[in-house]
């Protein structure tokens, strides 16, 4: 999901990186801002998924312990005071 329309709005922004690892960067990408776009943008899609995934299990997990209360009920129920 890379972001690379010139209608984007872009801003420089300050990162802290190793100084070898960019050297090295450097010598597969002659656009260390775009690679890094590109990698930030599929980081971001992947959590999304992740999130999305988690909150599916979630969900299913949820449904299915309402389907066994409304089978079986509570266990409370058996020790009501009212």
């Amino acid at each position: 999901m890379p972001v690379t329309s010139p209608s984007v709005r872009k801003r420089p922004v300050n990162l802290t990186l190793n100084d070898g690892l960019v050297a090295q960067a450097k010598a597969y990408t002659s656009n260390l801002s775009a690679t890094m776009e590109s990698l930030l943008a599929e980081f971001v899609s992947q959590q999304q998924q992740n999130q999305r995934s988690r909150q599916q299990m979630a969900d299913a997990c949820a449904d299915d312990w309402n389907a066994v209360h409304a089978s079986v009920g509570s266990f409370a129920d058996e020790h009501s005071t009212l």
